[in-house]
């Protein structure tokens, strides 16, 4: 499925929520990994994104490998890489869809 690019270029990204390890299964505490490689995990960090006088919170899912530890709400990031993909599924009968998003990195704002 197509994935799109999302400039950041004129907008303010702060973090919102801090990075937690991305679950495929909670019930067995199964951990998604990045599909090229799966020997890194993936994590899901909320960024608080103000471009042009709105803002808005994402939940964004990065690979370990792109995010340092020293992530926590408030904090200023540049975010590498970010692509949106809409998705579709059936759970239980019901059709649910929706947008994701995913980056390769996202790094504090002077490091």
């Amino acid at each position: 499925m197509p994935s799109f690019k999302i400039d950041l270029s004129t907008a303010v990204v702060f973090v919102a929520t801090a990075p937690e390890p991305k679950m495929v299964n909670k019930r067995t505490g199964e951990r998604a990994v990045d599909r090229d490689n799966p020997n890194v995990g993936m994590s899901t960090v909320g960024l608080l994104v103000s471009d042009e006088g709105e803002g808005s919170l994402y939940q964004v899912t990065v690979p370990e490998t792109g995010l340092p530890t020293s992530l926590v709400p408030g904090t200023p990031v540049a975010v590498t890489g970010l692509r949106a993909r809409d998705w579709e599924n059936t759970f239980n009968g019901e059709k649910r869809h929706g947008i994701s998003f995913r980056a390769v990195a996202v790094t504090p704002l002077g490091a």
